[in-house]
């Protein structure tokens, strides 16, 4: 890894080399980890200290793996291997990752909002890749410790960085700004989540623009232009804002939008660079939103029209986001690592459209802080107008979300169960031939063993 020696490391991290001597202090580490699992010849191991397992036990067995060294909290009397004394491995972890981004000199593409933060990451991915040689978020890696994790994959042979950057509090996207430095930031919209901490919209708005507070003098800023809080962002410290969205209003927009069911949609983009007629391979209007970003983005990073167009229609699903598993009996729509009200309605509003009944399988949202339950019921009403035939949902929340849609469609089949586990005991059951069978909830619900059982064949 470029820049990263063992001498280097301890003083970006302010730490103290031990047990090293100055041919070895020179040596460069081949990658960053905290995952023992994960540990190659000449790793650095952070030990991080968790509430269930403290990293520093495994130090003696990642030496013995073949690490270089390893960043640790406390002195190690007993260890006779490299290390780094440092006082916080989490910043340390932060401190290194800022430095190491800022040695590769590659643009940065960071990525926030409320809703839709992956999906558009994986859309511009696709798109600058048709050029670049792209590298991007993975999994959930867009918090204090998986963007600096994410940064420490990137290689000198990398042309580009995506780098998805989430958030549930104040001050921690300028932390993430700090780090990742973006030269382009894209804000996908401003909705109802993480308000436990942030409370309302204009602190979620407040929050998310932290991403500007280390934006580069010539960086470009792409925004949402339908969503009204983004719509009072004017101007960033001399940089205008590029807009994309459906009403036309902005330098990128789309019409002639066509749903083509679970195959994707089919619509025109409107680019200052001419008409872009594509099909997106994945269903629902929110995917034109993506595609919008993704045009404005590769123009930025000078893609032409038809490499554009290739990247959009070559998109590929990620698990647990709207990823449409035919398995014989069931149509099954994975859309289970996430939700928020807003993200809920989306899908919804896909899964009426699905051929057979329409059976939503849902479960509770987080971090909606005092409005919990009025907006759990909101999505049941929703659900109870919208056009599907059956809604299942279990967790103390969803309780508000089945009455809702009870009250306002007493024709619609509901069942509510207090835990995930009794809706899965019966869920086979309830399930008819033909199916179409959205599953959607927040991560802490695991709502990914719902699909694995509809999904893998049982013995």
């Amino acid at each position: 890894m470029k820049g990263l020696t063992l001498k280097e490391i301890a003083r970006v991290c302010g730490g103290v080399l031990r047990n090293c001597g100055p041919e070895l202090e020179e040596r460069e580490v081949s990658s960053v980890t905290t995952d023992s699992r994960k540990v190659e010849k000449d790793a650095l191991f952070v030990a991080i200290p968790g509430a269930r397992v403290d990293g520093h036990s495994f130090i003696p067995q990642v030496m013995e793996q073949g690490a270089l060294a390893a960043l640790s909290e406390r002195e190690l009397p007993d260890v006779r291997t490299p290390y780094i004394q440092i006082g916080s491995s989490l910043q340390a972890v932060k401190d290194l990752a800022e430095f190491y981004l800022q040695n590769l000199s590659i643009p940065v593409v960071g990525i926030t909002g409320s809703v839709g933060k992956t999906s558009t990451k994986e859309m511009i991915a696709s798109v600058l890749s048709q050029r670049y040689r792209t590298l991007k978020t993975e999994g959930n890696f867009n918090n204090e410790l998986g963007l600096p994790l994410t940064v420490f994959r990137l290689r000198e042979t990398d042309e580009i960085a995506v780098l998805e950057m989430g958030i549930s509090d104040f001050g921690e996207m300028h932390r993430l700004a700090r780090i990742a430095r973006p030269d382009t930031a894209v804000l996908t919209n401003i909705g109802w989540c993480h308000l436990e901490n942030l409370k309302d919209r204009d602190g979620i708005l407040k929050a998310k623009t932290e991403i500007f507070d280390f934006m580069k003098p010539d960086g470009h800023i792409v925004l949402n232009g339908d969503d009204d809080k983004l719509a009072s962002v004017e101007n960033v410290n001399g940089i205008r804002p590029v807009r994309f969205g459906l009403d036309g209003n902005g330098e990128y927009y789309a019409d002639s939008i066509e749903p083509l069911g679970f195959r994707g949609i089919r619509c025109v983009l409107h680019t200052p660079e001419g008409e872009l007629p594509v099909q997106i391979p994945m269903p629902g209007r929110h995917m034109v939103y993506n595609a919008l970003a993704g045009a404005a983005v590769g123009q930025i990073y000078g893609l032409t029209l038809e490499e554009i167009r290739a990247g959009i229609e070559n998109l590929k699903p990620v698990a647990g986001r709207f990823r449409v598993i035919e398995t014989g009996t069931y149509t099954v729509i994975d859309d289970c690592y996430n939700a928020n009200p807003v993200s809920m309605q989306a899908s919804l509003n896909v899964l009426k459209d699905g051929p057979g009944r329409r059976v939503a399988v849902l479960g509770d949202m987080g971090e909606l802080g005092e409005q919990e339950r009025e907006l759990h019921a909101q999505v049941g009403r929703f659900a109870g107008e919208c056009g599907i035939d059956a809604l299942y949902c279990a967790g103390p929340l969803s309780k508000a979300m089945a009455e809702a849609a009870k009250e306002v469609n007493p024709e619609l089949t509901v069942l509510h169960f207090d835990r995930r586990e009794a809706l899965m005991e019966q869920l086979l059951e309830l399930l008819q031939p033909g199916d179409t069978v959205l599953v959607k909830a927040s991560h802490f619900m695991e709502y990914g063993k719902i699909v694995e059982m509809l999904t893998v064949p049982q013995s």
